[in-house]
């Protein structure tokens, strides 16, 4: 059995943004992530997921572009770098959500993934930019432009989705076309809106594309703008639709699951959705006019 054992951070916001510096706020959310980290090298976590910019704010809340300042250059930026050496020290691949600054005044939702030995072997930018109540998105990130790469790691085959992309069936089954066996889905996203459909798409997506989701959310309410309680609930789930391991709502915390990679061939083998599927009937779904 080809197992890899994976894991996902769900963490609230440390600090108070109107009176810690950026910085600080960076610094507090890497030294909570540290012991997690650390737990999770324990249990023998060989593939990690942290959360959508999780070294931050989720800065689209507050409508103030003073937050630019706070993103980095991927992958030569101070947050990055670190998590480099921390992914070397534990043998661990990471997947690291941060806020990227790629040149003066365009700025991207990005997610590095590092390999265990330390490397950097890539970049996803968040494809889908929502612009909802209380979500400003479109004044802090441009749509990603890098399409939708897959990582060959020292354990498996890594895609990411960030939050709002998980509501386009599309980039799933690219991501999985592409040779994904887990796709991580770091999200921020709060009660009310979302939650009823935080347990139905995930799965859906992984049953229909065959392939692992590991999906994890912040928790807690961010001060001071308040706009909505992140419900944590982070999981894993299988390609048979099945949730591994789940977290509470309310709390920091690490969420393992081992994941079993033959299922995929094994549920491929017995639904046969790629075999089956018609691409050249599916005449709207490429068309940008519909």
């Amino acid at each position: 059995m080809a197992e890899v054992k994976a894991g996902l951070i769900q963490m609230s916001l440390k600090g108070e943004p109107e009176r810690d510096s950026p910085d600080a706020i960076s610094e507090m959310m890497i030294q909570a992530h540290l012991p997690l980290i650390e737990d999770a090298a324990r249990q023998g976590v060989q593939v990690l997921g942290l959360q959508e910019i999780f070294n931050l704010p989720y800065v689209p809340a507050c409508h103030d572009n003073k937050w630019y300042a706070s993103a980095e250059p991927v992958p030569d930026g101070p947050t990055v770098q670190r998590m480099r050496e921390v992914a070397k020290q534990h043998g661990m691949v990471l997947v690291v959500p941060v806020y990227e600054e790629h040149m003066p005044g365009v700025y991207y939702n990005t997610a590095a993934v590092i390999d265990a030995d330390g490397r950097y072997l890539g970049k996803f930018r968040k494809i889908h930019i929502p612009h909802i109540t209380g979500y400003h998105e479109k004044l802090f990130f441009k749509p990603g432009d890098l399409g939708y790469p897959v990582f060959d790691t020292a354990y498996c085959k890594v895609g990411v989705y960030i939050c709002y992309d998980r509501h386009f069936p599309e980039g799933w089954r690219e991501l999985a076309l592409n040779g994904a066996e887990v796709i991580f889905n770091p999200s921020a996203t709060t009660k009310g809106l979302s939650d009823h459909l935080w347990t139905l798409e995930q799965p859906a997506a992984a049953v229909a594309n065959c392939v692992y989701i590991g999906a994890n959310n912040r928790v807690g309410w961010e001060k001071p703008w308040n706009t909505g309680e992140f419900y944590g609930s982070s999981y894993f789930v299988n390609p048979r639709g099945e949730i591994l391991a789940q977290g509470a709502d309310d709390k920091d915390e690490l969420v393992v699951a081992a994941l079993d990679l033959d299922m995929i061939a094994e549920v491929r083998e017995a639904w046969h959705f790629y075999r089956d599927r018609r691409p050249e009937t599916y005449t709207h779904v490429a068309d940008w006019h519909a």
